[in-house]
C-alpha cells in the first residue's frame, strides 16, 4: 500500500497538504475532482445543478472507485464517504488520513460553499453537514490528524510522522 488519501471536510487543507506530501514523498498528486470535472466536461457546480445531488454522488462514487494508481498522494472531494465503494476500494489501494478541523475552524476557513461545489442538501447548514459527515470519516480513517491551529508545514510533519 505505497499511496496516500487525504479525507476532510472542504478547507481542511486536503489539496494544498496533498500537493506538498507527494512533493515530500516523491509522489504523484491526483485530485479526483479534477477527474469527475474532466470525464464529465462541467465544473462540480454545473454538474450538481444541471444533474442532481444524487447523480453526482454516483458519478463521484464511479470515479473513485476506479481509480488505479502507484506512489500517489489522493485527495478525493469531502463528499466521497457517502460512497462505500469508492471508500472501501481508497482504503483498499492507500492509508487514509482524515485532515480533522473543529467545527468553528471549518466556519472561520470557508466563503461561498456553492463556489466550491460542495454538496448540501436543500435545507442543510454546514452545522448540519459537519456533524454527518464527522462519523463517516473517522469510519473510513486509518489515521486522524486534528489540523486544527496548525499552519501548513506542521500539518505536513503531522501528516509524515503518522504514516
Amino acid at each position: 500500500m505505497n499511496n496516500v488519501t487525504l479525507l476532510g471536510m472542504p478547507g481542511a487543507g486536503k489539496s494544498t497538504i496533498g500537493v506538498l506530501l507527494a512533493k515530500a514523498l516523491g509522489y504523484d498528486f491526483l485530485d479526483t475532482d479534477l477527474l469527475i470535472q474532466n470525464e464529465e466536461g462541467m465544473l462540480l457546480r454545473e454538474i450538481i445543478a444541471k444533474k442532481g445531488l444524487d447523480q453526482f454522488k454516483k458519478i463521484e462514487e464511479r470515479v473513485n472507485a476506479s481509480v488505479q494508481v502507484d506512489k500517489t498522494v489522493i485527495a478525493p472531494g469531502g463528499s466521497v464517504i457517502y460512497g462505500a465503494k469508492a471508500m472501501e476500494h481508497l482504503a483498499s489501494i492507500s492509508k487514509v488520513v482524515y485532515l480533522k478541523l473543529s467545527y468553528q475552524e471549518l466556519e472561520k476557513r470557508l466563503g461561498d460553499l456553492t463556489k466550491r461545489g460542495v454538496v448540501f442538501e436543500k435545507g442543510q447548514t454546514l452545522r448540519d453537514l459537519y456533524h454527518e459527515r464527522t462519523p463517516l470519516y473517522e469510519k473510513y480513517a486509518h489515521v486522524s490528524i486534528n489540523v486544527d491551529g496548525l499552519g501548513i508545514g506542521e500539518v505536513l510533519e503531522e501528516v509524515l510522522q503518522n504514516l
